[in-house]
């Protein structure tokens, strides 16, 4: 049963909205996992991880992808030490620092990565190929009111 499913009549339409989208982002989460491990081998996590290095070029230290991951030092590390073994990132001394490194696409990972990202766009548009380029357009004027208005309304009550 997906998330949408738990929805019914009598509830809110906004709960209904609420989720359909969970289960949209589910399905396509689902799909783009499968395509990655089918066509590259990897894992969306190491996809996630390769996509903050390749904003970063001069590396980011474990703590800085951790953060920008949402994730644990400790699950970092353990992706981060896969790619390190597989010749896809490196990690590089932080001068003045003896204790703390970078993190950084080698050659070779950048190369890799670019492969992955082209192939992971075309899945995300392909997955909005059911509605047209106006349709598109709107849902995300639409969805940026309701990000908009979330991020006052969180605001007034902090």
């Amino acid at each position: 049963m997906d998330m949408e499913a738990r929805g019914h009549s009598e509830h809110p339409q906004a709960l209904r909205l609420w989720l359909r989208m969970l289960t949209l982002t589910q399905l396509v989460e689902k799909q783009v996992r499968t395509e990655l491990r089918a066509q590259f081998e990897t894992t969306l996590p190491r996809f996630d991880l390769m996509a903050q290095l390749e904003r970063n070029p001069d590396g980011l230290k474990m703590n800085e992808l951790s953060r920008r991951m949402m994730v644990t030092g400790g699950n970092v590390t353990g992706i981060t030490d896969q790619l390190v073994n597989e010749g896809l990132v490196e990690r590089v001394e932080v001068a003045g620092d003896r204790r703390a490194y970078r993190v950084r696409l080698t050659p070779r990972g950048r190369s890799l990565f670019g492969d992955m990202a082209r192939q992971h766009e075309n899945w995300i548009v392909a997955a909005f190929d059911g509605l047209s380029s106006s349709e598109v357009d709107a849902l995300h004027r639409l969805l940026g009111k309701v990000k908009a208005h979330y991020k006052d309304t969180a605001l007034e009550t902090t």
